[in-house]
C-alpha cells in the first residue's frame, strides 16, 4: 500500500522558493485548514494563476489561426462567441457555486458527499448544455443570421457554430470538474488538465485548418474540430482523474446517482453567480455601446486596453480564486476567523501587486497599446484609459478578493445585488451622461468606470468586514 504524502509544512520564507513551487506545481494532499496561511496561498495561487492563462490562450490561438482564413472566417468566430459568452456566464456561475460547495464538505471533512457533490454538478451541466447543443446543431446559420453574418458565415461558417455550440457541454464540464478540484485544493490538476487541451489546440488547429500530408484542409470547421478534440480529451482526463482519486476527492462508483437535495442546493447557490457573471458582461455591453457613439477609434482603444487589463489581473485572480477556496474550506472546518485572516493576508498582495501594475500603466500606457496597434489616436486612447486605470487599480485588487470572500462562502447573492447597484445602475448612466450629455466623449466613459468600481470595491470590502459571509450555509 502506498504510504501517504508527507508535506513539508516549512513556511515559504524559511525554505527555497523552488522547493515551494515544486509543491505548487505537482500538488499536495496538505490541509489547507491548518497548513501556514502563506503556504496556502501560494499552494492554491500559483496553479490557479497558470490555469487562467491557459483558459485565455484558447481564444488567443483560435483567432491567430482563423485570421489567416479572411475576415468573414474572424466574423464567424466573433458571431459565435456572442452565444457563447452566455453559456460561459451560466459556466462560470455553476463553477462558483461547485467551488463553494465542494470546499466547504472537504472543510467540513465530508469527502463521500463531496464527491456525491461533483456527480450532481455534472449531471446539472450536461442538462443546461442541452438546449444550447440543440439550438447550435439544427439552427447554426438561424443563429448566425439573427446576428447580422454575412452569406459566406450562414453557408460555410455556420460548421464553426455547429461544432461550438454543439459540444457545448464539454466547455461546461471543463468549468464545473475544475471548479471540483479548486474547491478541493487539488488546484494543481486544473492547471495540468488545461495545459493538456491548450497543447493539443494548439497542436491541432493548424494542421486540421490549414491541412498536412493526408489530413484535408478543413478551414474554420477544423478549429471548431481543434478545440473540441483538445476540451474533450481533457474532459476525459478529468473525469479519470475523479474516479482514481485526485490528492482531496475522489467519485466512487456508488456516488454516481441522482440526489434531488444536493441538486437543489447548487441550483439555489449558483443562481447567484450567474446572475453577477450575466450583469458584468450585459454592462461591459452598454459601456461598448456608448462608446460606439463616441466613435471606432474609442472602441478599438477600449478593446486594446481591456486586453492588456486582464491579462495584467491574472495573479490577482489567481490569487482570489485562492481565497474562495481556503474561505469555504476553513467555514467547513469551523475556522471563521482564519477564513478571513486568508482574505486580508491576500487583499494586501493583490494590494502591492497592482500598485506595481499602476506604475507601469501610469509612466508607460501607450507603450502598453502600441504593441497591438500603430494607429496614433487609438494609442491615446487605449492609454488614457490605463493611466485613469492607474489612480485606483489596488481598489480592484480588494474587491476582487472580497468578492471571492463572499462566493467561497456560497454566499453568491450578496455580489450580485452590488453589481447590479454599481454597474447598471451607476456605471451605465453614468457613463453615458459624462461622454454623452457632458461631451466627455472616450474619457467620460473611462472616469466613470474609474468611479463606478473603486466605488463598488470599497462598498463590498465594506461589507465584507460586516462579517455576515461566515454564516451563510451551503
Amino acid at each position: 500500500m502506498e504510504e501517504p504524502q508527507v508535506l513539508d509544512d516549512t513556511p515559504i520564507e524559511k525554505k527555497s522558493l523552488f522547493a515551494a513551487l515544486r509543491d505548487a506545481i505537482r500538488g499536495t494532499d496538505a490541509d489547507y485548514t491548518t497548513l501556514d496561511l502563506k503556504k496556502a496561498i501560494f499552494l492554491l495561487a500559483v496553479p490557479m494563476i497558470l490555469e487562467l492563462v491557459m483558459e485565455s490562450t484558447f481564444a488567443v490561438v483560435d483567432i491567430y489561426f482563423v485570421g489567416q482564413l479572411g475576415s468573414s472566417a474572424v466574423a464567424t468566430v466573433g458571431l459565435t462567441e456572442t452565444y457563447l459568452f452566455l453559456l460561459y456566464s451560466l459556466a462560470m456561475g455553476l463553477a462558483m457555486a461547485v467551488t463553494a460547495i465542494i470546499a466547504r464538505r472537504i472543510g467540513e471533512k465530508r469527502k463521500e458527499d463531496a464527491g456525491t457533490s461533483a456527480v450532481q454538478a455534472i449531471l446539472l451541466s450536461l442538462l443546461i448544455s442541452l438546449p444550447f447543443a440543440i439550438a447550435g446543431i439544427f439552427y447554426a446559420p438561424e443563429l448566425l443570421d439573427l446576428m447580422g453574418g454575412d452569406a459566406w458565415s450562414q453557408t460555410t461558417g455556420y460548421h464553426y457554430t455547429q461544432w461550438m455550440l454543439g459540444a457545448n457541454g464539454i466547455i461546461i464540464l471543463l468549468f464545473v470538474i475544475n471548479a471540483v478540484f479548486r474547491g478541493a485544493g487539488d488546484a494543481s490538476i486544473a492547471m495540468w488538465v488545461l495545459i493538456i487541451a491548450n497543447g493539443l489546440n494548439m497542436i491541432l488547429d493548424p494542421l486540421l485548418i490549414f491541412g498536412y500530408g493526408p489530413i484535408p484542409a478543413m478551414g474554420i470547421e477544423g478549429a471548431a474540430i481543434a478545440t473540441t478534440t483538445g476540451r474533450g480529451i481533457a474532459v476525459a482526463v478529468q473525469l479519470y482523474i475523479l474516479a482514481k482519486g485526485g490528492k482531496h476527492i475522489r467519485v466512487l462508483l456508488k456516488d454516481i446517482y441522482w440526489n434531488g437535495e444536493m441538486m437543489l442546493n447548487i441550483i439555489k447557490t449558483s443562481l447567484g453567480g450567474i446572475g453577477q457573471m450575466l450583469i458584468a458582461m450585459t454592462s461591459w455591453i452598454f459601456v461598448m455601446r456608448i462608446l460606439a457613439d463616441v466613435g471606432s477609434e474609442a472602441v478599438a482603444g477600449a478593446t486594446i486596453g481591456l486586453r492588456v487589463m486582464l491579462f495584467t489581473l491574472m495573479p490577482a485572480w489567481g490569487m482570489s480564486n485562492a481565497a474562495a477556496t481556503l474561505v469555504g474550506q476553513n467555514l467547513g472546518a469551523d475556522q471563521p476567523d482564519r477564513a478571513e485572516a486568508a482574505v486580508w493576508k491576500i487583499g494586501v498582495y493583490n494590494m502591492f501587486f497592482l500598485i506595481a501594475v499602476s506604475l507601469v500603466y501610469y509612466f508607460y500606457n501607450e507603450e502598453l497599446i502600441a504593441i497591438f496597434t500603430d494607429d496614433a489616436r487609438v494609442i491615446q486612447i487605449g492609454g488614457e484609459w490605463l493611466q485613469i486605470l492607474a489612480y485606483g487599480y489596488c481598489i480592484y485588487g480588494w474587491w476582487m478578493v472580497s468578492v471571492q470572500a463572499f462566493n467561497g462562502s456560497g454566499d453568491t447573492r450578496t455580489p450580485t445585488f452590488i453589481n447590479l447597484v454599481f454597474f447598471w445602475m451607476i456605471q451605465i448612466p453614468l457613463a453615458y451622461l459624462l461622454a454623452i450629455e457632458y461631451d466627455w466623449a472616450e474619457s467620460g466613459v473611462f472616469w466613470a468606470v474609474f468611479f463606478s468600481e473603486a466605488a463598488v470595491g470599497i462598498f463590498t470590502l465594506w461589507l465584507f468586514t460586516r462579517g455576515k459571509w461566515k454564516t451563510a450555509k451551503v
